[in-house]
């Protein structure tokens, strides 16, 4: 079990307007898997096996903008192979950056999030 730090960003939400659809993405994608709590809310197990995040189901998609989350890719582009297969539309990149490479995409509730890699 991951130990709370004080000021460390600590679990994730986002707003998803098909929950199933939304479990179904993130598991196709990225290998993620949920706990059901209730009906129209899940968390999101990482792959330490810690909840890391949740999906909450909402009537309207997320407004554009706002933070961006990004996650971190041993392979990119077999990575933006997942994203694609499972639904996700590019909306940027793969591109380079000091660092590596990354692209952004959005999610089928309209989510933007990106991933790197070196």
């Amino acid at each position: 079990m991951t130990e709370n730090t004080h000021h460390r960003l600590n679990y994730i939400e986002f707003s998803v307007t098909d929950l199933p659809g939304a479990q179904a993405f993130y598991r196709t994608a990225f290998g993620w898997d949920f706990n059901n709590y209730r009906p129209g809310y899940a968390g999101i197990v990482g792959a330490d096996g810690n909840e890391v995040g949740g999906l909450a189901l909402v009537d309207e998609p997320a407004p554009r903008g706002g933070p961006l989350v990004l996650l971190y890719s041993d392979d990119l582009d077999a990575t933006l192979e997942s994203v694609r297969t499972a639904g996700g539309a590019l909306l940027q990149g793969p591109y380079e950056f000091p660092g590596g490479r990354r692209f952004h995409f959005t999610d089928p509730s309209g989510n933007e999030l990106g991933v790197w890699g070196p």
